[in-house]
């Protein structure tokens, strides 16, 4: 395949910043009180002396996991550690929101023209369903939230969400470093592409490296609107370094709204075989087998909802219209591509990995890829891209190369080791 290699720097398109910050706080000791662990066992009393805001900070974490973890009809150990609940579909943590109280799922809405989807598909790619189980009928699968993973947040506040921020014009500020392609200047009303999945190294816990589609619209300032969906790697986030398939949205440039997957009232999940922050499996292995997964985000033309699907034809579910306020009308800008956080923890450049951990220029079967992208256009037809931009703000850390053929479409690969000797 013929690639054409690209280090434009556009330094005036609007892109995002995140940064991480850690809340640290003084804590007074008092005697501790009985606590429930997350086996639900009681911890005796008098056991450990424990100071009084860290008593405050676990009863407002187990207040939490109560509200956000819903009554299993079925319970399914997975076997990388997870813990799936199969929770009765209309009891998820979406009809928590006032908008959508006593309300159930909408049924499937109209695909793209041009879409070519399987609709008997039965494999959702996720390790939890190598246990053999399956989730009935009528529920839908969620990853289980503990304890721990409210404790390894930097905020209890913000767990479950990316830190606010100011979207800046410069990209690589704060840490956030981008290998990315994408297309603004009309109206967009969806996004498509498949991507090959790995499991890229992640040094520090308060790092990630993600790969994914941005469905973006509003001015890049308080208003900004976002969907998101891809695979990450976030020991914060999971407690691990395993690939796992996320969804996030925000219609404050994530303020106060929006989180990721199920851990806050928003996107309502409708299939029974998906579990959204679950771990994806299988992976890519360099010089050997690749393994890819198809991404598709689109405006239902009837309702208005945004619908995303996953694999060959399983819809996971859809973010209502109403949750936004630009993107209640259309995208103004469609973005694929990687991200990593590069914290200097240790003083120099991180060795987070981007993709497979290796530079575009290796191509297939060593470099991370995205092929076949396309957006949906007003009359909800699957379009090629035109007038595609590409960016790298870090090209000798994480880099990126664009190409097209007839069997891949549009493609491009990308990604890098991070710290070498062109990246101290």
């Amino acid at each position: 395949m013929a690639s054409s290699n690209s280090h434009n720097r556009l330094s005036l398109i609007p892109f995002f910043v995140v940064f991480l910050f850690v809340v640290s706080s003084s804590l007074t000791p008092v005697l501790s009180q009985p606590t429930v662990s997350d086996s639900g066992h009681r911890r005796p009393e008098n056991q450990t002396f424990r100071p009084r805001k860290e008593i405050q900070k676990l009863n407002r974490i187990n207040a939490y996991l109560k509200k956000i973890n819903k009554p299993a009809v079925k319970t399914i150990q997975s076997p990388d550690g997870d813990v799936i609940d199969c929770v009765l579909s209309h009891l998820q943590p979406a009809f928590d929101h006032p908008e959508l109280k006593g309300q159930k799922p909408l049924d499937p809405p109209e695909r793209p023209k041009g879409h070519e989807s399987t609709e008997t598909v039965t494999e959702s790619f996720q390790q939890w369903t190598n246990s053999g189980e399956s989730c009935p009928e009528g529920t839908v699968p969620i990853r289980r939230t503990t304890e721990r993973d409210v404790l390894r947040a930097s905020s209890f506040r913000r767990y479950g969400r990316k830190p606010p921020r100011h979207v800046r014009r410069d990209s690589s500020a704060n840490g956030h470093e981008h290998a990315v392609v994408f297309v603004n200047g009309v109206q967009y009303y969806g996004a498509k592409a498949n991507l090959n999945v790995w499991s890229p190294h992640v040094t520090d816990a308060y790092e990630f490296s993600l790969s994914q589609i941005w469905v973006i619209s509003g001015s890049f300032g308080h208003d900004l609107n976002t969907i998101e969906a891809g695979w990450q790697v976030s020991p914060e986030l999971y407690g691990d370094n395993y690939p796992r398939f996320f969804t996030y949205w925000t219609t404050d440039a994530y303020q106060a709204t929006g989180c990721y997957n199920l851990l806050c009232s928003g996107f309502v999940q409708t299939n029974n075989r998906i579990a959204i922050g679950a771990a994806i499996s299988p992976r890519s292995s360099y010089k050997a087998r690749q393994f890819d997964i198809g991404l598709m985000v689109w405006k239902d033309p009837k309702h208005g909802h945004w619908w995303l699907e996953f694999g060959s034809g399983l819809l996971v579910g859809y973010w209502p219209a109403f949750l936004f306020s630009h993107l209640r009308s259309h995208a103004n800008m469609i973005q694929f591509g990687g991200e990593i956080v590069n914290s200097r923890s240790s003083g120099y450049h991180t060795s987070t990995q981007m993709g497979s951990g290796h530079f575009a220029e290796e191509g297939f079967g060593k470099a991370a890829y995205f092929r076949n992208l396309q957006t949906v256009d007003w009359d909800n037809n699957l379009l090629p891209l035109n007038n595609l931009h590409l960016l790298a703000d870090h090209s000798n850390c994480y880099d990126i190369r664009q190409g097209r053929n007839n069997v891949w479409g549009t493609y491009f690969y990308y990604g890098g080791p991070g710290r070498n000797v062109k990246c101290p």
